[in-house]
């Protein structure tokens, strides 16, 4: 990557993580992983230290988080609250301690390793031994007063213990020195609010008799309950807090003695924290915590390793919104190891080709995995897949199963190299493979699976809309010999369905009346879509209507007039054209035609152009809307829908029961908005 493409990166990175940083920070939401954040940022840290010139005073690396809510007082941090940067493999962890070596070139370094609590950061201010103020993070020089909600906590003591004399001298300190801060002057500690995986259960299993929408982790939920203007919410959580940082100074040397002194003033700290001499030593530790992390009463993303000498650190000083004597040394995404049983082939409705990988069943993550998708013969030649290997599996975003390494010392020598096959699966047809193309296709367009799949996909909600017509129903027409085709459908009568072996003459009268419904003051865009032309989707057919207003004025268009529609390039004007030039779907676009009634067009009047040029996904159920109201919400406003999460997606609205669309958009790092923030931004137009 040069320089220009560098510059323009670094600028779309500081963008997406301005908007999720501000969500995680200011509004106590998140609409991607912790992980994913991660990523982002370690990425733009990597481009800007590639290019130190193009680091600018508002870059997301020089910064700590978002602003205090109005709702809050303003507290100022008289010592900033600066958080650390991210390192994700040994590698990375021992260039960081290569470099704070190389700055302190006469010094010999301790570390000291403690766990990573994911939690929410908090300050915590004792004058006279009294707890008087606590404080949110926030932006890191500015946070907000959470003072009442803190002393609904147990685990912060309301009032400072005064060790005995003999303890504070055994590690180390005066005890002058501490009880004159302790109980006659101001004293600050810092540490994580978190709640433990065992009540953030028990409030799920407690909202979910209720019937409302479960919290997605304990760390979103622990922020939420702190910054809440009625204590009452954070009492009723059973929150609880870890202590890591003792900011006032009274004469300690290292940061493990404020572990130490935070202990014996009454905090909980953390209890399987370690002095490291080398890199070696860190880096058993991480392994210790990685292998163990589950067993742990709360959740941890990483290992927080310091330079243990307090002078030391304070020399290295700060490199844009981190010191350079602390980092913190994540774990990496959950994997695991199976064996591949075999590779099957699935066909699908445009008669694609896809190896799926069959294994031994495997939990990561809390799911058990036991298919993965290969995607196409490209990808099982990269990884050298061959059936009886052992694999690497990753749960990417902890969500979607993926195939990423073999590993070769522990093939069998019975280990099966996959071939395509030759002929179809599921007809015999051969199957080709065109030029410029990675997928293998049956060559027949009149496969049962494809014509099934074909049918399935006309009667779908975002198509036809044929309730009650499912792919078992579907399947039992076909091989009963009545539908070849969605056209077929409208020829049917209850006559037909009633002798089938398990229609009684209800359940007969129920299907005929969905499909008679289905013809009725048709949308063009609904039927566009529900052809299943390749390449035109939901929101590819609301342009076409809007563009050309007619059925008649589509089949005819040339690739010139389909490419004048936004979003429509060489590719799917090339796939609608060729479509409408075979005969068969020029048949059947007749018969459909003459078997349904379009709605007459009637000119979109716009709310106003507030989503313009924004693209929308909608999943889960909402409260407010049908899934077509709030499509149709979108539209009045300029902006687009799509059926499924790309990269070009900009909004996923998600109601309750979401998909896999919404674990999607966490792993492409989609904005998330929910039903509430959905109103808001249609009420804005």
């Amino acid at each position: 990557m040069n320089k220009k493409e560098a510059a323009g990166r670094i600028a779309r990175l500081r963008k997406t993580i301005n908007h999720h940083r501000y969500l995680y920070h200011v509004l106590d939401r998140q609409e991607i992983s912790d992980a994913a954040l991660d990523s982002l940022k370690h990425e733009l840290k990597k481009l800007e230290d590639q290019y130190p010139d193009l680091i600018t005073p508002d870059s997301p690396t020089q910064r700590v988080g978002g602003e205090a809510l109005k709702q809050f007082k303003k507290v100022t941090h008289h010592v900033p609250m600066i958080s650390l940067e991210d390192v994700f493999s040994a590698e990375e962890f021992e260039q960081w301690m290569a470099r704070t070596q190389k700055l302190l070139p006469h010094n010999t370094l301790l570390y000291f390793a403690e766990l990573k609590i994911d939690g929410f950061a908090i300050s915590l201010i004792y004058r006279r031994g009294l707890f008087v103020l606590g404080s949110t993070r926030g932006n890191g020089k500015i946070g907000e007063e959470v003072t009442q909600n803190l002393k609904t906590i147990e685990a912060i003591p309301l009032r400072l213990v005064m060790p005995e004399q003999r303890d504070i001298e055994r590690i180390g300190l005066s005890y002058a020195a501490v009880r004159q801060a302790a109980e006659e002057g101001e004293f600050e500690i810092r540490g994580e609010v978190y709640l433990s995986k065992k009540e953030f259960l028990a409030i799920n299993h407690e909202r979910e008799k209720e019937g409302l929408p479960l919290y997605a982790n304990p760390r979103n939920t622990a922020a939420g309950s702190i910054r809440q203007l009625d204590p009452r919410i954070a009492a009723g959580r059973n929150l609880s807090f870890l202590a890591y940082d003792v900011v006032t100074d009274v004469g300690q040397e290292f940061h493990s003695q404020e572990h130490m002194l935070a202990q014996l003033l009454g905090f909980r700290t953390d209890g399987v924290a370690e002095q490291c001499a080398d890199a070696k030593a860190v880096e058993a530790f991480h392994k210790k915590i990685s292998d163990h992390r589950e067993k742990l009463p709360y959740q941890i993303d990483g290992v927080v390793v310091n330079v243990d000498s307090n002078a030391l650190f304070a020399r290295l000083g700060v490199a844009g919104k981190a010191p350079r004597g602390a980092v913190a040394f994540k774990f990496p995404p959950m994997q695991a190891t199976t064996r591949v049983r075999d590779i099957q082939v699935q066909v699908g409705r445009t008669g694609i080709l896809t190896p799926v990988a069959i294994l031994d069943p495997v939990a990561i993550g809390g799911a058990t995995v036991s298919r993965s998708t290969l995607h196409n013969l490209d990808e099982i030649r990269r990884l050298d897949v061959r059936i009886g290997d052992t694999v690497i599996v990753e749960r990417s975003g902890d969500v979607i199963p993926k195939v990423i390494a073999v590993i070769a010392s522990l093939r069998p020598r019975d280990a099966k190299e996959f071939h395509m096959p030759r002929k179809c699966p599921v007809d015999g047809s051969p199957v080709v493979r065109k030029d410029g193309e990675v997928y293998y296709r049956c060559s027949n367009p009149q496969c049962g699976a494809q014509e099934e799949g074909r049918i399935e996909h006309f009667t779908a909600k975002s198509a036809m809309d044929i309730k009650g017509l499912g792919p078992k129903i579907i399947q039992t027409f076909i091989d009963s010999n009545l539908i070849r085709d969605p056209a077929d459908l409208y020829d049917l009568t209850i006559g037909d369905i009633k002798p089938l072996e398990r229609f009684a003459e209800k359940s007969a009268e129920n299907i005929i009346a969905a499909i008679d419904r289905s013809r009725r003051d048709v949308e063009l865009w609904r039927f566009i879509n529900a052809l299943g032309i390749m390449h035109v989707g939901e929101e590819t057919a609301v342009g076409l209507e809007e563009h050309f207003k007619t059925a008649e004025a589509i089949m005819a268009a040339t690739d010139e007039q389909l490419r004048e529609i936004p979003d429509i390039g060489p590719k799917v004007a090339e796939s609608i054209t060729k479509w409408f030039a075979q005969e068969k779907n020029r048949k059947l676009f007749a018969r459909l035609l003459r078997a349904i009634h379009l709605k007459v067009l009637q000119p979109r009047v716009a709310a106003s152009q507030s989503l313009h040029g924004k693209t929308f996904v909608v999943t889960g159920t909402l409260e407010n809307f049908s899934r077509e109201e709030a499509k149709e919400a979108i539209r009045a406003r300029g902006g687009n829908v799509a059926e499924s999460v790309s990269a070009r997606t900009s909004y996923v609205v998600v109601g309750s029961d979401p998909g896999s669309k919404y674990a999607k958009a966490q792993t492409l790092h989609i904005p998330i908005v929910s039903e509430k923030e959905f109103k808001k931004m249609l009420e804005k137009a």
